[in-house]
């Protein structure tokens, strides 16, 4: 019989970027959310990444780098600007960090308003 070997689990901490150790964890992982939501918005849309392209004033390649998850040469500013292009609003509220916590954190939310 072989010899079973334990396995341990560290729980993650939410952002994957800091549990990598990247820099700006915040910035990383808000980044990603927003690359996500192009590429809803092109699913949605039904785009063409060409048509995407086109509608964002980029170039294809752009856009295929993004969908595909190559986003270090995108800023969150860029990111947010691609978004708009695409018909989409942007609200950045800024308040106190709430809890215990002492350092404020970048979160991006999708949200339908009527």
């Amino acid at each position: 019989m072989a010899k079973r070997s334990r396995i341990t689990v560290t729980p993650g901490s939410g952002n994957v970027f800091a549990d990598l150790g990247f820099a700006e964890p915040g910035e990383e992982l808000a980044k990603a959310q927003l690359a996500s939501l192009i590429g809803q918005v092109i699913k949605q849309r039904r785009l063409t990444q060409a048509a995407a392209a086109a509608l964002m004033g980029v170039d294809q390649p752009k856009v295929s780098a993004l969908l595909n998850g190559r986003i270090a040469s995108f800023s969150s500013e860029r990111l947010m600007r691609l978004l708009t292009a695409l018909g989409r609003d942007i609200d950045i509220v800024v308040r106190p960090s709430s809890g215990r916590r002492v350092e404020g954190r970048i979160r991006v939310m999708e949200g339908i308003h009527p």
